[in-house]
């Protein structure tokens, strides 16, 4: 008996009745590890992209003073009106933009669920999306789910894993509608100056395209300051920025986001999101509005160890062999691991299986991935230390 069938507790189930694209899905890699470490309390991991750090105390405060005070109703579909203002008055602050809350702003499930509305409420069957590789799991499937084509902008180590404007024109065409950009990226830890996201921009405006921004790593960025895509000159019109407060201020378990853009296109995401989702939690929107209101230094507190995490595992990385250049953002390397001799998906194994330190492979990033591992510094300077350790020592019995 399959373990489906058994899921089910029936042996009649006919898979065939299943939807035939769902079932070409291919299972996220990095749920399969994490699946695997899950079962393990001995393991050092690398692995899942999620912050050590717990949700900062006044956030939990207000959230549970939001249930002491009854708010545990459904809220509107688009999101309560107090978090739509905090959220225009943080990007008004934050970076001089500017959208009306009452019908340019939702809060969405998270950035995957804004993800998910922001490709559904444009794309017609057939339409292209253009997206860099290797890139965040969800991407290939939400555009295949939502009944686009994909076509996958091949970054690699040649362009430091950033899309450019020629390598995103070898990859247009006439059916190209959406150009999807992750900055800074999950999984390589790449972001964009402004003079590069000007240069994209030009090509997007002379191609027609629309933009979904992915942004929600942006609070993350450590070198320069995070400029959004919907800042360069004629991009606002035609892009739907997605952020959120699950990295930034350590809640991911939360789930919450929010999605901004031209009203036409937000309410087109409305329309899918009251019927699919209703709303966001409402507890996690009333964490989320004391996020913006008094937890900004915590974030910046945060910040400060990422940047002292990634100074550290860079520097070492490639001291063990393991070349990778400084990301400039999010919390993640991307070494390249070729001269080891083993592939990804051994690699994360063994190192896996022999030292108890958990990497994601980087083929779970798409087949570009192949020849690289993707390590999440959001661990402990001691963990860190230790993974080093014990990765080096792998890599010497190889």
């Amino acid at each position: 008996m399959s373990e489906f069938k058994k899921s089910i507790g029936t042996q009649d189930f006919n898979q065939s009745k299943l939807s035939k694209k769902v079932t070409q899905l291919v299972p996220s890699g990095i749920r399969q590890f994490f699946d695997i470490v899950s079962q393990r309390d001995d393991v050092i991991s690398l692995g899942v992209g999620e912050p050590d750090f717990v949700t900062p105390k006044v956030i939990i405060e207000e959230a549970i003073s939001s249930l002491r005070k009854g708010y545990t109703h459904y809220t509107s579909n688009q999101g309560t009106a107090s978090l739509r203002k905090a959220i225009a008055t943080y990007l008004e602050d934050q970076y001089d933009l500017s959208y009306n809350p009452d019908n340019e702003i939702l809060i969405t499930v998270g950035v995957s669920e804004g993800i998910d509305l922001a490709l559904r409420s444009v794309i017609n069957p057939g339409d292209g999306v253009l997206f860099g590789v290797p890139s965040y799991v969800s991407y290939f499937p939400l555009v295949e789910m939502s009944g686009g084509k994909t076509q996958k902008v091949n970054t690699g180590v040649k362009d430091d894993f950033r899309m450019t404007t020629e390598n995103i024109e070898n990859n247009c065409d006439s059916s190209s509608k959406v150009m999807f950009i992750n900055y800074p990226s999950n999984p390589t830890g790449r972001s964009y100056q402004r003079n590069e996201l000007e240069k994209i921009a030009k090509l997007v405006e002379e191609k027609d395209l629309l933009v979904v921004s992915d942004e929600i790593y942006g609070g993350l960025t450590y070198d320069y300051d995070h400029t959004p895509f919907a800042k360069i000159d004629n991009m606002k019109e035609r892009t739907v920025m997605l952020g959120g407060f699950s990295k930034t201020f350590a809640m991911t378990g939360w789930r919450v986001g929010f999605a901004v853009g031209p009203k036409e296109w937000i309410q087109s995401m409305l329309k899918i999101h009251q019927y699919s989702m209703l709303c966001a939690p409402t507890i996690s929107q009333f964490a989320a509005e004391a996020a913006l209101k008094y937890a900004l230094p915590d974030a910046a507190k945060m910040k400060d160890e990422y940047f002292q995490r990634r100074e550290f595992i860079v520097k070492e990385f490639n001291r063990i062999g393991l070349t990778v250049s400084k990301p400039e953002g999010a919390f993640f390397v991307f070494p390249n691991i070729k001269d080891v001799g083993l592939s990804s998906i051994d690699f994360a194994t063994g190192l896996l299986d022999t030292e108890a330190v958990a990497v994601i492979p980087g083929t779970a990033f798409g087949d570009e991935g192949e020849g690289f591992i993707r390590c999440a510094y959001a661990a402990s300077l001691k963990n860190l230390k230790t993974s080093v350790e014990k990765i080096e020592r792998f890599i010497n019995s190889v």
